[in-house]
């Protein structure tokens, strides 16, 4: 099975940086991963889930607060930032060494009536602070220089503290003492270590151990979030008073799901929006009810013939067109950049840069990369978050799943199909929204249970393409409505 998993991650390296220009391959991966792990052999839980026993060793004092702070700012933001950021190392696993990085950017006012915000980003093996904080809801945007940072008008540390981290080991700054635990990460062991890291991370921020707590996402995170939040409401159970960790609710954004609906509506969505040819749908339709098969491969592998050079994340957004010509000014499309990622990826690794996030101090034999190339193992994934929905919804966790309308590879279409298979209750029924405008921002449903809503003319990474709806959804989400 390892092997299998293996063969996987090396087809998602190999994908690195060919996301249709993009620089972000969230989307490549999982298309990928989509691909593969479909085709017969799965993760031995078959869906599954276990919360693991956690390792003794992971639970330790874990430094202090003020040895995080980044004093003076980051290099190149703008003057005049008043509010506080911390970047650093949490130690989850002492006898080998794995070490996850955080980014934190406490509320721009009045941080302490805020509650805190965990982000994480998918792929899997894609960095939260290069695509999180950087591109999508961080304070802070990187200008075309690579050198110097913009203030982000709708970044969400207006409504609550934000806390980023690069999980698991090998994704950016993240790394082990051991090599060759890049090659042991799975779901199991990123939620166990996910939660070792906020457990010791509550210990050096003490005063945000009784906030409200949130964690969202997107992407691959669909499975991450669900299984971290399962975890923690497993955990604390059994936890002392002081581990409790007061998690209100779980907000995912154009997230898989469920591996059969995930993939049905892939497949529908490129039909419905004229990507893919009717016989190419039909084959795909009755082919790829048994996805193993030489057909369904080779149907799987046509469809980028078809489609061509366009951005899967956003079927109607500019590619990044890369030139040898330093004169050419990149091409913006309505306030978004498309080659956004490449000036990340050249301010992430200035060495000022990394000396004022406290990262990279072991020197680790690798550049910091948007998503990781040294992970090239995956060890288990289940095939459906369907159970641990079920039990979450029975917690009473407020729930909030999104999808941005023009994303191919997670589409609304898929999401759709994911929800209605789990039968729930309609409570409020389809409705548009909007925020302070009388445009609409999207689309609603409320189940019993959890809310979904449609973000109009977003891509996969929804705060990147439609800011201020992405912004509005996560501002009435957090206040409760």
């Amino acid at each position: 099975m390892q092997y299998y998993y293996l063969f996987i991650l090396l087809v998602l390296v190999l994908l690195h940086g060919l996301s249709h220009g993009l620089g972000i391959d969230q989307a490549s991966r999982l298309r990928a991963l989509r691909g593969k792990r479909l085709g017969g052999e799965r993760s031995s839980d078959d869906g599954r889930w276990e919360v693991l026993d956690m390792e003794d060793e992971g639970f330790f004092d874990s430094g202090k607060m003020e040895d995080d702070l980044i004093e003076g700012g980051l290099p190149g933001q703008p003057s005049g930032v008043l509010f506080k950021q911390y970047a650093g190392y949490v130690t989850v696993n002492e006898l080998k060494g794995r070490n996850l990085f955080y980014y934190f950017a406490e509320a721009a006012e009045d941080p302490s009536s805020k509650p805190l915000l965990l982000w994480l980003n998918g792929g899997p093996g894609c960095s939260s602070l290069g695509v999180g904080a950087m591109v999508e809801i961080g304070p802070f945007g990187v200008k075309p220089d690579g050198k110097t940072l913009y203030l982000r008008p709708y970044a969400w540390n207006k409504v609550a503290n934000t806390l980023f981290l690069e999980s698991p080991v090998g994704v950016g700054f993240s790394y082990s003492n051991d090599s060759f635990e890049y090659n042991e990460n799975g779901d199991k062991r990123t939620a166990q270590d996910t939660y070792t890291f906020l457990i010791n991370w509550f210990r050096r921020f003490p005063h945000y151990k009784n906030r409200d707590f949130y964690i969202m996402g997107e992407s691959y995170a669909g499975f991450y979030i669900p299984e971290l939040a399962d975890t923690i409401i497993k955990r604390n159970m059994k936890a002392v008073s002081s581990s409790i960790i007061h998690l209100k609710g779980i907000m995912i954004g154009n997230g898989i799901m469920n591996d059969l609906t995930d993939n049905r509506g892939y497949y529908d969505y490129l039909w419905t929006h004229a990507l893919i040819s009717d016989i190419t749908h039909r084959g795909l339709v009755e082919y790829c009810k048994f996805p193993d098969s030489y057909e369904c491969k080779k149907l799987e592998d046509h469809i980028e013939l078809e489609v061509g050079l366009i951005d899967f994340y956003n079927i109607y957004a500019p590619v990044c067109i890369r030139s040898s010509n330093s004169s050419r000014k990149p091409r913006r499309h309505g306030g978004f950049d498309p080659c956004e990622a490449d000036y990340v990826l050249r301010y992430l690794n200035l060495p000022q840069v990394q000396e004022a996030l406290h990262a990279n101090r072991t020197k680790i034999p690798y550049a910091w990369e948007v998503c990781s190339s040294v992970i090239t193992s995956w060890t288990d994934s289940p095939s459906t978050m369907f159970p641990i929905y079920k039990r979450l919804i029975s917690s009473g966790l407020h729930i909030l799943i999104y999808s941005g309308d023009v994303d191919a590879v997670v589409s609304v279409v898929g999401t759709r199909y994911s929800i209605n298979a789990l039968g729930l209750k309609v409570i409020k029924p389809w409705h548009p929204w909007s925020e302070n405008t009388k445009v609409v921002g999207g689309y609603r449903v409320v189940y019993d249970g959890l809310t979904f809503a449609t973000i109009r003319g977003a891509g996969h990474e929804v705060p990147r393409f439609q800011p201020r709806r992405a912004f509005a959804l996560m501002e009435s989400f957090v206040a409760g409505k």
